[in-house]
């Protein structure tokens, strides 16, 4: 074998070493927030949900409803500790840059977290979360037999029409507002144009909820701290207190 074929050769083992080892440390990370997001759920969720059901398929469908849920919520999870954890995975290696050990956060490694948070996050907006919602609501269709693939034919049904309308809005809506060829065919693109438009604009909108009930949520969370703190005794002020003392004293004795 030539030089040159061992040196490629040799490259490429790296390189499918790396790619497998960057799998495997993906694949841990998610299925540490995968575990995380299900003790969060199964804390917060009601007694009633997902577990007092009698019937043994409703038992099934609210199993795999959880299980969606679960996977979107440790997908959002990843998503907003992706950017810190490529910030600190920065800092690490430019602060040990000789350290084998570290080595594994690489710009490489970052750079597939990335297109794996988008890819999930698109599957989990526009499929997921729809088809768990749809999924717990369907009974199947009328005549057919009862059990969970009726209720997966319905729900799956249900979802291709629910895409179809939301592709024929967008489509209407491109056209009205720029009326040429370019916005027409920008839809027909659509893993380039219109799953990161929409992921855009759920985010934008996810912003504007957020900044519209944060200042509520900021004023309950100071309303609720002042109920459960106790105001210290230091600022206690004590001629208030034996005013009070004396006018309960007083009344008391008025009482009597």
């Amino acid at each position: 074998m030539a030089p040159l074929e061992q040196d490629a050769l040799a490259v490429r083992e790296q390189l499918f070493h790396e790619r497998v080892r960057e799998c495997i440390i993906c694949t841990l990370l998610f299925a540490s927030l995968y575990i995380l997001c299900h003790f969060i759920i199964t804390h917060f969720k009601k007694h009633t949900d997902f577990t007092g059901v009698h019937d043994d398929e409703d038992a099934a469908v609210n199993r795999i409803a959880l299980g969606l849920c679960t996977f979107t919520l440790a997908v959002a999870l990843g998503a907003v500790l992706l950017l810190p954890f490529s910030i600190i995975s920065n800092e690490v290696l430019l602060s040990f840059p000789q350290n084998y050990y570290i080595q594994w956060l690489n710009g490489s490694l970052v750079h597939g977290l990335w297109n794996l948070v988008f890819l999930f996050s698109n599957l989990s907006l526009v499929f997921l979360m729809p088809f768990a919602y749809f999924f717990t609501e369907s009974e199947g269709f009328a005549g057919s037999k009862k059990g969970i693939m009726a209720r997966v034919y319905e729900t799956s049904v249900v979802l291709l029409l629910l895409t179809l309308l939301v592709l024929g809005m967008v489509w209407v809506a491109s056209a009205i507002v720029g009326n040429d060829a370019a916005s027409r065919q920008s839809l027909y693109d659509l893993w380039e144009y219109y799953l990161p438009y929409l992921y855009s604009c759920i985010s934008l909108f996810g912003v504007l909820l957020l900044l519209l009930c944060t200042p509520f949520g900021l004023s309950t969370m100071f309303t609720v701290t002042g109920k459960l703190l106790v105001k210290p005794r230091l600022l206690e002020d004590l001629d208030e207190q034996l005013s009070c003392t004396r006018f309960e004293e007083a009344a008391v004795s008025h009482r009597i």
